[in-house]
Order: C-alpha cells, then sequence, then structure tokens
C-alpha cells in the first residue's frame, strides 16, 4: 500500500454525514491524520469510534462551515498541533424541507388562493430557508476553501475535493435552492483550480448520484422498504437499477486528493452515479 497519504493532515466538513464519515475513516485507515468537522458533536464522534476501530488518527472540531472567525480558529490550532492542512474534502451541506416546493410545476391554482394544507408552489417555500441553502452548500465550501488552502499554498501544495450532486448538471424538480447552489459548486471548482494552480494545489469536485440518507430515505423509500414515486422515478433514470453505497465513492476520492495518481488532474467535476447522467429515461 503507497504511503501517500501517511501523517498528512486530512480535513472532512461534515464528517458526521453518511457519505463523509466513510470517506474520513477511509482517509484515517490510510494513515492521514483526519480533522472532522460538524456541527453535532454527536454525530462526529461515531465516525471518531469507526476511526478508532482501524488504529487512526483524528481530532473533532465543531462548527458551521459559514462562521469563518470559527472555521479559522480550527485551521490555526490544527496547524500549531498537527501541522498544515494537505487535504480538504468539503462535504458539508444539504438540503432543507422548507425550501422544497411539492409541485412538480406552476399550476394557476397558486395565484387564485392558498393550496391546500401540507401543499406548496414556488412563491410558498420559505426564502429564509432558501437563502440557508444556498448560503450552506456555497460559502460552506468557499469558507473552509478559503481559509485551508491559504495553508496549503503556503507549505508549497495540497488537494481539494468539493461535493456537487445530480443538480450540478441539470435542476432537478422541487429542490431550487438546493439545484442552484450545486450548480454553483462546479463553476467555484473550475475557478479555484485555474487560480489555485500557480500554488501547486489541485481543486476538483465529485457528483454524487442518489445515495440514500436519513433526509433522502423519507423521500425515495416507502416505512415499508419499497420506493415512493420520486423513488421510483430515480430508479428508472438510474441504468445500475439501485442507489449508491457510501464506499463505492472512496476510489474516486482517493484518487483525485493522491498527486501520484491524479497529479494532473484539476478542475473537473466527476459523476459517481450508477449511469444516471448517462440515461434520458426512454
Amino acid at each position: 500500500m503507497s504511503d501517500f497519504f501517511k501523517d498528512k493532515v486530512a480535513v472532512v466538513t461534515g464528517a458526521g454525514g453518511t457519505l463523509c464519515g466513510p470517506i474520513a475513516v477511509d482517509l484515517a485507515k490510510k494513515g492521514a491524520k483526519v480533522v472532522l468537522i460538524g456541527r453535532t458533536a454527536s454525530k462526529l464522534e461515531v465516525t471518531a469510534d469507526e476511526i478508532a476501530k482501524v488504529g487512526g488518527t483524528c481530532r473533532i472540531e465543531t462548527a458551521s462551515v459559514t462562521d469563518e472567525p470559527a472555521i479559522q480558529s480550527i485551521a490555526d490550532k490544527v496547524a500549531s498541533e498537527w501541522g498544515p492542512c494537505r487535504f480538504l474534502v468539503n462535504g458539508a451541506g444539504g438540503n432543507q424541507p422548507p425550501a422544497v416546493a411539492d409541485r412538480l410545476a406552476f399550476d394557476p391554482v397558486e395565484l387564485t388562493g392558498p393550496m391546500a394544507e401540507g401543499k406548496k408552489g414556488w412563491w410558498d417555500v420559505d426564502f429564509n430557508v432558501f437563502e440557508s441553502v444556498l448560503m450552506t452548500n456555497t460559502m460552506g465550501t468557499v469558507i473552509p476553501s478559503r481559509v485551508f488552502a491559504k495553508q496549503m499554498a503556503a507549505a508549497g501544495g495540497g488537494s481539494i475535493i468539493n461535493f456537487g450532486s445530480m443538480n450540478t448538471y441539470r435542476p432537478l424538480t422541487r429542490v431550487a435552492a438546493y439545484a442552484m447552489s450545486k450548480a454553483a459548486i462546479a463553476n467555484w471548482t473550475q475557478f479555484l483550480a485555474q487560480y489555485l494552480a500557480p500554488a501547486k494545489i489541485r481543486v476538483n469536485a465529485i457528483a454524487p448520484g442518489f445515495f440514500v440518507n436519513d433526509r433522502s430515505r423519507k423521500i425515495l423509500c416507502t416505512p415499508e422498504g419499497g420506493l415512493t414515486a420520486r423513488g421510483e422515478q430515480v430508479m428508472a433514470h438510474t441504468p445500475a437499477r439501485r442507489f449508491g453505497e457510501a464506499d463505492e465513492l472512496l476510489g474516486c476520492v482517493e484518487w483525485l486528493l493522491n498527486d501520484e495518481k491524479a497529479g494532473f488532474v484539476t478542475g473537473i467535476t466527476v459523476p459517481v452515479d450508477g449511469g444516471f447522467l448517462a440515461s434520458a429515461g426512454v
């Protein structure tokens, strides 16, 4: 096994999540010293426990990725105790139900009176939450990049991975704020890749297809373990005919972070989607 990651500092935001938890564990297994960042300590502790089981090294740091002073404080503390960040995985983000519409398209009833109870069109979504989704998914990637890339530049190089989604390529219905923010990630990735190239910092993104977490399970799956109507739509457009598993992201993450394997790769967004983007559904 290559020692490329051994004793280097890897920062993973959203490290208590369904996808980034296993990524953090895998980096620790490869010898990296992993900084787990998230808002909820109990979720980070689950990941830390898994890292302990594989004999890895990690530390828990609780903060919102939109709080630049807090992220800067973590970065300064890590640099003084462990050394500069070498790898950054910007995994924090997500959506919130109040920013999600129920309708797939405009209906004139939206202009004539209130929608039925529990139903909302695009005009009815909570725009404070809409803005919060944009902030978390965009500035929550920009701020850690701004902070930790400075350490990388001073140390002579590094690698950053951002997280897009299928919405990076085309907007899915109902989730306007999330779609808008994930489209921005591809553009930001390209901007930062060209800007930081002279500093020997590579910047890429991964766009996961449909991987089920606690939030999406309620949207895609029935309580009995079957598929909702939306879940059926997703499956009909996924040639692999299944949802992704978190471990199926690990190879792509390792490749993109590893200068020995992807040293000439920067500014790209890689879909890991079971063929979703390749399928027109007809």
